[in-house]
């Protein structure tokens, strides 16, 4: 059985985790703000706030910003429902445009034709780990400045409509020679269990924002919004004489806990130099397995600005139905090898159909989905098990081709 995406749990992580257990302190405390930190300097930005997920990552951005009912917030049809549904929960409203067909990200025409005077952010997010076109995006906010409106004191000291990066999938990847993490206004990575850093469960926001914003002052503001709205965390309540505090907002529980943050301490200082490079052979095993086959559509994963986090292994069958790449995945999960399919678009989950979206009006969204089969891709996913999947994947799709 060769699973899809297993976490790397070994001594170290195991060693770390108990040490947070033995400290006394599990809760939010020394190694969440030292994971911050580590996080900061690695993505070179001023400022970072881990969380329990990406998407309180996402959301808290969303409420800071004050959006709010009669937004709107532009967004890829092609991507997990966390990305929609932070909009939904701020009553705002999901602008859904379709995506490249080269790629899986959004397509920057489709930006454009969406904006109006009712669009507060851009979310772009990083399919697959391979970072968008966060330049060009920029200037599409900033160049658009003219038909924003702002209706509170933060909108109208950024003067335009905020780009706020859905980059769950891309810590490590990089773009115009820099870790993603500082490109945009602000970045929101996952640390889910099956992500390539990991703290079972968690995420973080990089601030980048530029003046007269302040990171600083933003970080702090948000840490008060995590924890319901309380102005001291439990670490500052313990110090002496200082248990007091007060709660100034109607905050939400969103805090990451020292025992998760433990894990990623351990994932981030092995990253670069065993799970980056790991993944990459990874892929590019799949690629020369791939290579000699006119049915494969190989994904993209190196562009001549940016590389990928090697997140998603993104296979392409040329020329088939959604029916028959469904009947390829039942062959393959016969043979007990796991794979998958990312994502689902927005337009054909139930409750946003219920919203009224129709997937024909994304049509290359439906055709990368209708086509995709993700590939097993982990740190201990050995190089004949990388064969054995090709081989296993090779087979099915060439005899579901053979009943044409």
């Amino acid at each position: 059985m060769i699973p899809f995406s297993p976490p790397r749990i070994d001594q170290k992580i195991i060693d770390e985790v108990v040490a947070a257990l033995q400290s006394g302190w599990i809760t939010t405390g020394p190694r969440t703000k030292k994971f911050e930190k580590q996080i900061a300097e690695y993505t070179g930005v001023e400022k970072v706030l881990c969380l329990n997920s990406a998407t309180a990552g996402l959301e808290i951005m969303l409420r800071w910003f004050g959006v709010k009912e009669g937004d709107e917030v532009i967004l890829p049809a092609y991507t997990y429902s966390a990305t929609a549904n932070v909009v939904i929960h701020c009553g705002a409203k999901p602008v859904l445009v379709d995506v490249n067909a080269n790629d899986f990200n959004i397509s920057l025409q489709r930006i454009a034709d969406a904006i109006n005077s009712k669009t507060k952010v851009i979310m772009p997010v990083d399919i697959g780990g391979l970072p968008c076109d966060y330049e060009s995006i920029m200037n599409l906010a900033k160049g658009s400045s003219a038909l924003f409106k702002a209706s509170n004191d933060v909108q109208q000291k950024l003067g335009r409509i905020l780009v706020l990066s859905d980059t769950a999938h891309s810590i490590g990847a990089l773009y115009n020679g820099k870790k993603v993490g500082g490109d945009v206004d602000a970045s929101v990575f996952s640390f889910h269990a099956v992500k390539n850093l990991t703290t079972a469960e968690g995420g973080s926001v990089c601030l980048n924002l530029p003046a007269p914003l302040n990171n600083e002052e933003i970080y702090q503001a948000l840490n008060i919004k995590a924890l319901h709205g309380q102005n001291k965390d439990a670490l500052a309540k313990m110090q002496k004489g200082s248990w007091e505090y007060d709660v100034v907002e109607a905050g939400y529980k969103w805090n990451m806990p020292d025992i998760l943050a433990a894990i990623g301490l351990v994932e981030l200082e092995r990253y670069d130099s065993e799970t980056l490079p790991r993944r990459k052979e990874i892929f590019d095993q799949y690629l020369v397995n791939f290579s000699k086959k006119d049915w494969a559509q190989l994904p993209v994963y190196k562009t001549g600005n940016s590389e990928s986090s090697y997140h998603l292994f993104l296979l392409r069958i040329k020329n088939i139905s959604e029916q028959q790449r469904n009947k390829i995945i039942q062959l393959i999960s016969e043979k007990d090898v796991s794979v998958n399919v990312h994502f689902k678009p927005l337009p054909l989950l139930s409750f946003y159909k219920s919203l009224g979206y129709k997937m024909e009006d994304y049509p290359i969204a439906f055709d990368n989905y209708s086509r995709e089969i993700s590939l097993p891709v982990y740190f201990n996913l050995t190089g004949e098990q990388v064969d054995f999947v090709s081989n296993t994947v090779i087979e099915s799709v060439e005899k579901v081709l053979a009943e044409k």
